[in-house]
């Protein structure tokens, strides 16, 4: 199977706030016995609840291949500490990092910063595009080999490879170089919710991974065909993203019995991106959609986290692998390379013919 046309999971963690680090470790432990690409843990300024990056810093060195993928509010934080934290997680989890970017709209959230007033998401979203850029550039701001660490001269860093990034953004400046050097992974895989809206056009310039939300797989289809074409008109190679549907899964109820038909097989809820019934009909559905080309994966949300992945992890994931649909080991130790995603080049480097 090759990695683009590769069956690609993953799963959300969160739920109900929990505050001992153990709950976490041990969905996240669950979901890499089933090999799934990565976790996500959401987070917002908007609930009480542990940091998500935080947490899954804390994650990290308990695991040792699934990818962690905390949410990360763009609003109101400064992109250099972003763009730091987020590389910080990539290096204690040796390349399988990312972060799924999200804004914060409401007058509530402003006022627990105090800085400046809500504003519309339109302009939010912008401002996280440029967060992603500025990012980008500072994870590229030091070179790959820029850290000398010569004791005989006292050298630690080749400051001709350190970088200004110099961005300027609607909001923002950021001079740079950063002050960790540049992640395993080049770049820690940026998620974002693409489905429509403002968050459209900042996924399609910038995520790696684009979650999106539909109710038949050709709603899905042409959802991905349309973030693909605004990819490349911002000069992206469009088959390098990774279009995933967002769906909230119940696996609490029994399995369904398929009537004959065309529209045989498992259904989605009337009410949308949500899946009710048993793991078996679940893993029809996922072979279904990805099997007729409409979507790279889904990712699960599981309505009660502690039941729901474990009937993912050893019923709909255990199905799809016997029916060699899904893998049963990782091909490699980043989460670049569990979705068949290319470490990206050093942009200060190639400028000076150095990479």
């Amino acid at each position: 199977m090759s990695a683009s046309t590769a069956l690609h999971l993953a799963a959300e963690i969160g739920g109900p706030p929990h505050y001992d680090a153990p709950h976490y470790t041990a969905l996240a432990q669950l979901a890499e016995r089933g090999t799934l690409d990565f976790v996500t843990l959401g987070d917002s300024f908007a609930r009480p609840g542990l940091d998500a990056l935080a947490v899954l810093s804390r994650v990290a060195p308990a695991t040792r291949r699934i990818g962690l993928v905390p949410t990360v509010t763009t609003t109101h934080t400064e992109p250099f500490h972003v763009s730091s934290a987020v590389a910080t997680l990539d290096w204690v989890s040796r390349g399988r990092a990312g972060w799924s970017a999200e804004v914060s709209t409401t007058g509530a959230e402003a006022r627990l910063f105090g800085r400046r007033p809500a504003a519309p998401a339109v302009d939010l979203w912008r401002e996280a595009a440029d967060t992603a850029e500025a990012s980008a550039r500072l994870w590229d701001s030091w070179e790959d080999d820029a850290e000398i660490r010569d004791v005989a001269t006292g050298r630690f860093i080749d400051r001709a490879k350190l970088h200004y990034v110099d961005f300027e953004g609607a909001t923002f400046t950021v001079r740079g170089p950063a002050i960790v050097p540049r992640p395993p992974q080049g770049h820690p895989v940026t998620v974002i919710d693409g489905t429509g809206g403002p968050s459209q056009d900042a996924a399609a310039r910038h995520a790696d991974v684009v979650l999106v939300r539909a109710t038949t797989p050709e709603q899905a289809a042409g959802i991905r065909a349309e973030v693909r074409r605004r990819a490349a008109t911002y000069g992206r190679d469009p088959e390098a993203l990774r279009v995933l549907v967002a769906l909230t899964v119940d696996l609490g109820d029994a399995e369904t019995v398929s009537e004959p038909g065309p529209e045989s097989g498992p259904r989605l809820a009337a009410r949308g991106s949500y899946y009710r019934g048993g793991p078996v009909d679940l893993a029809e559905l996922i072979g279904q959609w990805h099997r007729g080309g409409a979507v790279d994966g889904f990712h699960l949300t599981p309505i009660t986290p502690a039941r729901d992945l474990e009937r993912i992890v050893n019923g709909t994931v255990a199905l799809l692998q016997h029916r060699s649909l899904f893998r049963t080991f990782y091909p490699g130790g980043t989460l670049r390379e569990h979705l068949g995603l290319a470490r990206p080049a050093n942009r200060y480097a190639l400028a000076e013919g150095r990479a």
